[in-house]
């Protein structure tokens, strides 16, 4: 049975999904949103490189109401444009459509301390007067953060820490960094993610989500914070980073239990593999790597990569992937009783009608 997918958002991932949809078994495109206006009337085609479809992009979310999809995937713009993804969102939300997103990343744990009450309780309620479900996955990419390490978990007998990973060389990655990790800038500059409680609340919902899971609640969450700075001007997609400039930054976030970090998030980023060498890294370039100590010890490196010829980065590749959790997950959200969905509502998504 097809699901029928009102896709909202054609930046990077969103493009990518809606080729995928295009040419996909088991769900059917019945429109496309979009924010900016030089895109409206645009076939859907021409937003992702494929042939001509007959579906045209709007920005009128009162018309891709009108058109009673299964499900809306939204693709919308980080957690610094809220009031617009809350408006969006909950527009369809009221309207009785569930919707899977990757935008509020804050979201994949809608009962963190730090989210603000004006952040969840318009969902809340939107979810509450259409009957609808709203499942975000996180742009980090939250499978990463915690799927994957609440499913190696669940190999253990005792868990003493549990880290995820993110070790990504960001040279050929065109997405924001600059401003909200301050690489490219001198390391006197204070980035928007090196303020402790904005970090937690961005990106570091799923250490409670994944303390929750375990059946325990945290002491405290902490955050640390590093930056590398290079001595030699260094190439990136976004132009050349200035010797004396921060080129690589390490920032962990840290769930604090009985007196000890018993769970830890953490991402490197670099421009340039050589960057800030006594950093960890994986056994491969670009991965995301869960370690965790316990009984058994279990360590985990997962890698995102293109083989088509397209010569696309990992990081790119990452992109699509956590966009695809997002979408693959519509028919298991649709059967979920109305309200916020998280990974722990949701059953094994083995991604239907991909083998073909």
């Amino acid at each position: 049975m097809r699901k029928r997918i009102v896709l909202w958002g054609t930046g990077v991932v969103g493009s990518m999904v809606l080729a995928e949809i295009l040419r996909h078994p088991r769900f059917e495109l019945v429109g496309v949103g979009v924010s900016n206006p030089a895109k409206v009337g645009k076939d859907a085609g021409d937003l992702c490189g494929a042939p001509k479809t007959g579906v045209l992009a709007t920005n009128s979310v009162e018309e891709l109401i009108a058109i009673r999809p299964d499900a809306v995937v939204h693709y919308g713009p980080t957690a610094a444009m809220a009031d617009d993804n809350i408006a969006i969102i909950g527009a369809f939300l009221r309207a009785g459509i569930d919707v899977c997103s990757t935008a509020m990343t804050p979201w994949v744990w809608p009962g963190m301390d730090k989210l603000p009450a004006l952040w969840r309780d318009p969902i809340t309620d939107a979810c509450a007067v259409g009957n609808a479900s709203c499942f975000t996955t996180g742009i980090d990419p939250g499978f990463a953060n915690d799927l994957f390490p609440m499913t190696l978990m669940g190999l253990c007998g005792e868990v003493q820490s549990v880290r995820a990973s993110e070790l990504l060389d960001y040279t050929d990655y065109e997405g924001d960094y600059e401003f909200e990790m301050g690489i490219g800038h001198p390391p006197e500059f204070t980035a928007l993610l090196e303020h402790p409680d904005m970090l937690i609340m961005a990106w570091g919902a799923t250490v409670p989500m994944i303390a929750a899971a375990a059946g325990i609640e945290l002491d405290d969450i902490t955050t640390t914070w590093e930056k590398w700075v290079t001595p030699d001007d260094r190439p990136s997609a976004k132009g050349v980073l200035e010797a004396g400039t921060v080129a690589a930054i390490r920032f962990t976030i840290n769930g604090i239990y009985r007196g000890r970090e018993v769970i830890t998030l953490e991402h490197v980023n670099r421009i340039g593999l050589d960057a800030a060498p006594d950093w960890p890294a994986g056994t491969r370039d670009d991965v995301y790597r869960v370690d965790i100590v316990g009984s058994p010890s279990i360590s985990q490196e997962t890698s995102f990569r293109f083989t088509d010829g397209s010569a696309r980065t990992p990081a790119v590749a990452g992109c699509l992937a956590t966009g695809m959790r997002a979408l693959n997950a519509v028919p298991a959200v649709n059967d979920l009783p109305a309200g916020w969905v998280t990974a722990l509502d949701l059953p094994l998504i083995p991604g239907i009608g991909t083998i073909r």
